[in-house]
């Protein structure tokens, strides 16, 4: 089989320069492919997993016993025996006067935080939250913008062993509750508000809320972000301001804690129930992220990654990571695209010479449709531009080649908050092929497996992962016997993770992903994935963004119908339907044109941006909305009853007869 042309290949140079390559000389494969590092990293995982230990020189307290227990997935046991702090590796790496932290916004101003000043406010916040009785095992949680408050909190806590958890601002008080009421914390950390479009959101009466909605609160740390001041009396629990607690003299001592001591809980979306809190441990997320960040992505000391997110999205988990590379993280509170600067992202870029650049693929498509040139600004620093979130479509490639630069890697990710890390992507030492994963991650047991089990190559199947991984969850919280955790992810194939994709495995070694596999399409039992038709359907200027869905309806029938939002000034006419169905028709099949095309004002999303096409999928087939999805935990909530009645009028519609 011919092996399509790369849209890009690896500059020979930034290869032989790449920490990547150092990483195979060290491990005693000078000169290999990625193709055969990947390879020995899943059939010797105690080799690689060993090699990455060593590489990047983590300091445990007390030595592993073994890379691997014997115990098989799920339960796999990590480096049993040895000790260490994840905050100890993430504050060690960096010299007092080098920058560890920059904290953006979209005002464009900037605040540079020295690491030796960093250490000293991670010391006094962890000297205070051991004065209001937290201690190993306790939980701090935060209701926090992406600021250097938030990197500051996580990583005093961590350095006690107490379990972080983190949500940002824009959730209401009681979908925050939601979540950390679960966790029974000890301390709240609260911000007064944070901006986003030109607008400073007060979050005060939010915080407070929530803070009466958690009982078990011994204290509060009120943080004055944006410059709001707090009430007087009005928390239920003691107060201490974060000046306060963030400018003691005190001296930094990180607990040792066993390698898979719980490090953090992240929640998932929440959108088809209650939120589940997925916990990761110290020592996994640590490996994880070092071999994540320093080889996939190149970072090390000197580098600067801008990743845009939010605190509740995993992304800033990486984020916060970087410093365990001897990065420096940047920080970002604002919209990704102010209406008064669309493209201040690269302009801050730019400006503060970033080397990795985070987005999302929604966030470069929307760049491109509104005509956003970031060559504007001098992009020369960028080395790297990845996209997470869903598939980054084929048509977007050339745009980042024209308008970021011919030598950048594009690197498409696809992970999840499960493992808080990536299953495939790129690496410095890939081909990019337009609308694929370059490959899997390394340590990555990546296969597409059929309804049988069995993997196949160039067929659309079924992500799992074959063997562990260091970062799979400890546990669910509130799951004492591991029962909803073994249903999520090893009911389908037992001792094999099942993440819900459907993807294809190349006989070139990449990886397409075609979305969920819980909404795949399957019209007259062919299989069909939603991804393969947004990406057409979005590249047309007239459309802004798209959701297809199938129904299967209560006759036996099979409605497929496909929802556009139209540009500014657009309306959905037969022209444009047309216009719509012969791009499918073209750009995917024949098989693929949707039996209508509906007009709707927006496309719901989780508060991290992927399509809700499972809970629209319910919503029209007519299950309630209470039990379809929390609106807490959805981006524009009033779009849940929308999608309910066009459900109701089909219904209705087909109930009278033609």
């Amino acid at each position: 089989m011919t092996v399509p042309r790369p849209f890009t290949t690896p500059d020979p140079q930034s290869v032989a320069d790449s920490h990547i390559t150092d990483f195979a000389r060290h491990a005693g494969m000078p000169g290999c492919d990625y193709a055969t590092l990947h390879r020995w990293s899943v059939t010797d995982l105690e080799g690689f997993w060993a090699a990455v230990w060593d590489y990047f020189d983590v300091d445990a307290d007390t030595p592993y016993e073994q890379v691997l227990g014997d115990e098989p997935m799920p339960g796999a046991r990590w480096f049993p025996g040895a000790t260490l702090n994840y905050a100890h590796h993430a504050l060690r790496n960096l010299a007092d006067d080098a920058v560890a932290v920059v904290a953006l916004d979209e005002t464009g101003s900037c605040d540079e935080v020295r690491a030796g000043h960093l250490r000293s406010q991670v010391a006094s916040v962890a000297a205070t939250l051991r004065d209001l009785g937290v201690g190993q095992g306790d939980r701090v949680v935060g209701y926090l913008p992406n600021t250097p408050h938030a990197i500051i909190a996580f990583l005093a806590a961590a350095s006690l062993g107490a379990v972080w958890s983190v949500c940002g601002q824009d959730y209401a008080a009681k979908a925050a509750a939601d979540r950390f009421a679960q966790l029974e914390p000890t301390v709240l950390i609260a911000a007064d508000g944070y901006l986003f479009n030109g607008t400073t959101h007060d979050r005060r009466d939010a915080a407070l809320e929530l803070a009466r909605a958690l009982p078990t609160l011994k204290a509060t740390l009120l943080v004055e972000h944006v410059g709001l001041p707090w009430p007087q009396q009005a928390c239920p629990s003691p107060v201490v301001p974060w000046q306060d607690a963030a400018t003691r003299s005190e001296e930094l001592a990180c607990t040792p804690v066993p390698f898979d001591h719980p490090l953090w809980v992240v929640f998932s979306s929440g959108t088809t129930g209650p939120p589940k809190g997925i916990v990761h441990g110290h020592g996994g997320v640590l490996l994880e992220h070092l071999k994540t960040l320093g080889l996939h992505c190149d970072l090390g000391p000197g580098d600067r990654l801008l990743w845009y997110t939010t605190t509740h999205w995993m992304m800033w988990n990486l984020v916060a990571s970087t410093l365990l590379t001897g990065a420096t993280a940047c920080t970002y509170d604002g919209s990704p695209a102010p209406l008064s600067r669309l493209g201040l992202l690269w302009e801050l870029a730019a400006r503060h010479r970033v080397t990795v650049f985070g987005t999302s693929p929604q966030y470069l498509l929307g760049m491109a449709k509104l005509r956003v040139d970031p060559s504007a600004h001098d992009l020369s620093s960028i080395r790297v531009v990845g996209c997470t979130g869903s598939a980054l479509p084929a048509g977007a490639y050339p745009w980042i080649r024209d308008h970021v630069g011919s030598r950048v890697l594009l690197a498409s990710i696809s992970g999840g908050t499960d493992v808080v890390s990536g299953f495939a992507g790129s690496a410095p030492n890939t081909p990019v092929w337009a609308g694929e994963l370059s490959a899997p991650h390394l340590g990555v047991a990546l296969a597409a497996f059929d309804p049988e089990g069995f993997p196949v190559i160039d067929r659309v199947g079924e992500l799992v992962v074959t063997r562990p991984m260091p970062s799979m969850p400890l546990y669910f919280w509130n799951d004492p016997d591991g029962t909803r955790y073994r249903d999520a992810y090893f009911s389908s194939y037992p001792g094999t993770w099942r993440h819900g994709d459907w993807i294809t495995v190349t006989g070139h070694g990449s990886v397409i992903v075609h979305g969920r596999s819980d909404s795949t399409l399957n019209r007259n039992g062919v299989r069909l994935g939603s991804a393969d038709i947004h990406d057409v359907v979005e590249r047309l200027p007239e459309i802004a963004e798209a959701l297809v869905i199938g129904a299967e309806e209560p006759d036996g029938g099979y409605w497929m119908p496909l929802f556009v939002v139209t540009a500014a000034q657009v309306s959905l006419d037969d022209t444009l339907r047309e216009k719509i169905k012969e791009a499918i028709r073209t750009g995917v099949s024949p098989r693929h044109v949707p039996d209508d095309i509906l007009e709707v004002p927006g496309i719901p999303h989780t508060r991290t941006g992927k399509k809700l096409e499972v809970p629209v999928k319910r919503l029209l087939q007519g299950t309630p909305a209470e039990q379809v999805v929390d609106p807490a935990s959805v981006d524009a909530p009033d779009l849940i009853d929308h999608y309910a009645r066009l459900g109701a009028e089909r219904r209705d519609r087909r109930a009278a007869g033609p």
